[in-house]
């Protein structure tokens, strides 16, 4: 079969079959170059980004600014929330409000939290086995939901009783986020969750402005950020937090499940979860797209890329660039190297990493513990999101 154009390996990762597997589509990116230029006028975006290398630099240098809207002043919800959020915003708004979150989720305070999530981590796994028990069919899915929204929701001070109301209203805007969501249904949907986000946390912290507590969110009511900025990034703070842990503990199970022995060597010692969180991210990255625009006119990894064109950088084929990663394709949380771009890099770099890599830890630290005869119960069906590589369901019996 002749090599395939970046065109079509493109319009290929769009489709049911890529969307299931990415993963081949890019190897053949891999084989044409670091950076693939797509033909003028048969794309919004000039080049894709696939190698280790090239999307490092390209996420590092500012000079390749975020967009969301070309509009100021957008008519539609979800775009004014998402544009007023440090995670859209360029230099130097985006450094203003991130300085605002990194001055209260200081390293000490993310440290102070950890025996919060383990304990977290627990109750919900007994939870788990009560909803499992007797060889009963149960979705891991459910656990993968729970465990980061309860931990966001507790850091933040979100009553338990409103956490599962945020899974739907997520949902719709991740889905208007993904490649080829730009549908009006999908817009319609996305618009509706973002009013009712923004009414939902204005409410919040009009109650913390009135009765403090020992949350992150009375520790951001008197920051110098206005309130509707302070809104803007709490919803952005949330859908980031739980979504991509959720993915990451689902692809992690399928991974650590087709290899029994790491499961063994997991299970007895505990502490591998850390190196196997690590390799996690870099096989199965939560993240699967970044779009960027040239400021300047600039080059990178030798194609020239001129002011105004968008950039389409693939964090998960960067993971699995043989020339950073030799046998990228194999799972293995003992490689010598686990470098990986799942959290971004450079200015950018994700504010919640830290947390993520918390609740990983924790979750796999004790799963295969409590239930040494963890299995799959059925075919775990993968989530139709390209931009967020997860699952949307996954049947397992404890044993």
């Amino acid at each position: 079969m002749a090599a395939r154009s970046a065109n079509e390996i493109l319009a290929a990762l769009g489709s049911e079959q890529g969307r299931r597997d990415p993963m081949p589509l890019f190897a053949e990116l891999h084989r044409i170059g670091p950076v693939c230029r797509l033909e003028p006028g048969t794309s919004p975006y000039a080049v894709v980004v696939n190698g280790y290398d090239a999307a490092q630099e390209a996420l590092k240098d500012t000079r390749f600014g975020r967009l969301l809207t070309a509009d100021p002043d957008p008519q539609d919800a979800v775009l004014r929330r998402l544009g007023g959020s440090m995670m859209f915003k360029n230099e130097p708004e985006h450094l203003r409000m991130r300085k605002v979150f990194q001055a209260v989720l200081t390293p000490r305070r993310l440290t102070g939290f950890e025996p919060v999530v383990e304990a977290l981590a627990t109750e919900l796994l007994d939870d788990l086995g009560k909803a499992g028990r007797d060889g009963q069919v149960i979705d891991f899915v459910d656990f993968a939901y729970r465990l980061p929204i309860t931990v966001i929701g507790t850091f933040l001070g979100i009553p338990r009783s409103d956490l599962g109301w945020f899974r739907d209203r997520t949902k719709a805007i991740d889905d208007y986020l993904d490649l080829g969501g730009k549908a009006p249904e999908r817009l319609a949907a996305a618009n509706q969750a973002a009013d009712e986000l923004n009414d939902y946390y204005a409410r919040m912290l009009a109650d913390r402005r009135v009765q403090p507590r020992d949350d992150l969110v009375s520790s951001l009511v008197d920051s110098d950020l206005a309130e509707q900025e302070l809104i803007d990034n709490l919803l952005v703070l949330v859908n980031a937090s739980f979504v991509t842990t959720m993915n990451l503990l689902t692809n992690g199970l399928e991974l650590l499940l087709a290899q029994p022995d790491l499961v063994d060597a997991l299970r007895d010692e505990p502490v591998r979860a850390a190196d196997c969180v690590e390799e996690i991210l870099r096989h199965q990255s939560s993240v699967q797209l970044i779009s960027r625009k040239a400021s300047v006119d600039l080059e990178l990894a030798g194609e020239t890329i001129t002011a105004g064109s968008l950039v389409l950088i693939l964090p998960g084929a960067a993971n699995r660039d043989p020339a950073k990663h030799p046998d990228a394709d194999t799972f293995d949380p003992d490689r010598v190297d686990l470098q990986h771009l799942s959290f971004g890099a450079g200015p950018f770099y994700c504010v919640g990493a830290g947390l993520a890599r918390m609740e990983g830890r924790a979750a796999f630290g004790q799963l295969f513990q409590r239930f040494p005869q963890l299995q799959l119960a059925g075919e775990p069906v993968r989530s139709h999101s390209l931009l967020l590589r997860g699952h949307a369901s996954m049947p397992i019996r404890l044993g």
